[in-house]
């Protein structure tokens, strides 16, 4: 899998998690700037989607296992988008709260999947 684009989905998840935490500390609910933010981030993930399914269709193999990499391949990409129509049915700093922790899965799912990798 390739290390650049898990380093860059992980980064930029935080980088969301931090930006809509700020917005719950300063009790604001998500904004559009902050779905923009999360479409960004739901990108990058399906980007890494689309290449770890067109790796394992060349025929790489994971360390780990096949089933536990997709598994966790689907939950990275679902994660925000998850997250953000939760915020949108909580229109409070509690829906802010929500996509942060969001970000913060979504960094440790791709941790996790750097490991399954073999990395």
């Amino acid at each position: 899998m390739l290390d650049v684009l898990t380093l860059v989905t992980g980064v930029a998840a935080l980088l969301l998690a931090a930006w809509c935490g700020w917005a719950a500390y300063r009790d604001q609910p998500t904004k559009d700037w902050h779905f923009i933010g999360m479409a960004v981030v739901s990108a990058l993930a399906l980007i890494q989607l689309v290449v770890g399914v067109v790796q394992l269709a060349r025929g790489e193999e994971p360390e780990q296992g096949t089933t536990i990499f997709v598994a966790y391949l689907l939950g990275a990409f679902a994660c925000v988008p998850a997250a953000g129509f939760m915020s949108l049915a909580e229109r409070t700093r509690w829906g802010s709260v929500t996509v942060a922790a969001g970000g913060v899965v979504l960094a440790v799912l791709e941790v996790r999947l750097f490991d399954i990798w073999g990395g």
